[in-house]
């Protein structure tokens, strides 16, 4: 074997041992991609419940000057709980209007055209019948169930309307504290509210009167 048959050997083997290189990187880069996949954390759904601060009164009168003088430290995203309606509540926190009297309105208006229509086709043009030469259809004989079609659609369509803005049905809810559904008032700031800190909505409700503070993990 002469000196140029013996360069290409070498260069086959040191070819073959390149290459021999290359396949073992890819398949321990391969490998190693496999276990990280399987190591990953898997994705589990988000919660929509946040944590915060929960201060509670013991007078509704009390927690309405609380929730005024807590909006001027920059909160944009109080929340309230009462046992019932706390009159100016709405005002203090700028919650906006509830959309759901428009819903009412436009679903009362389309059940008043369906009671006059259905009466209208029923009386008049399915099946027609003469009593004593009265007209087939006449407004104020209908009025009754034009009324109820009228009231059915207005009062369903706001109950399933409410059911959609409040999130229901909600299961396993949070609570805070039994006596908010009694007699106690609560007032809530998230975690992900502006200026917001543990301590210093702490001092904040402390100042206010707040008999009780709790650190809420889920609301």
């Amino acid at each position: 074997m002469d000196n140029h048959d013996s360069n290409e050997v070498v260069s086959e083997q040191n070819a073959s041992a390149d290459v021999k290189s290359e396949k073992k990187l890819v398949k321990e880069s391969k490998n190693k991609v496999n276990r990280l996949k399987k190591n990953k954390p898997k994705k589990t759904k988000s919660s929509n419940h946040t944590g915060g601060v929960m201060g509670i009164w013991d007078d509704d009168h009390k927690i309405l000057i609380a929730a005024k003088k807590a909006k001027t430290f920059g909160f944009k995203k109080l929340d309230a709980i009462t046992p019932f309606p706390v009159h100016g509540m709405e005002e203090a926190l700028e919650i906006k209007r509830s959309w759901i009297p428009y819903v009412t309105f436009i679903m009362g208006v389309v059940g008043c055209a369906a009671g006059v229509w259905l009466t209208w086709w029923t009386s008049a043009v399915d099946w027609p019948i003469n009593v004593g030469g009265k007209p087939m259809w006449s407004l104020p004989a209908f009025m009754p169930i034009i009324f109820e079609v009228t009231i059915l659609f207005a009062a369903h369509s706001s109950v399933l309307a409410l059911i959609v803005a409040c999130g229901l049905p909600k299961i396993n809810p949070p609570v805070v504290d039994p006596d908010l559904t009694s007699h106690k008032f609560g007032l809530f700031v998230p975690e992900n509210d502006e200026g917001f800190s543990f301590e210093r909505v702490e001092k904040i409700f402390k100042d206010l009167g707040a008999e009780k503070i709790h650190r809420v993990e889920r609301y």
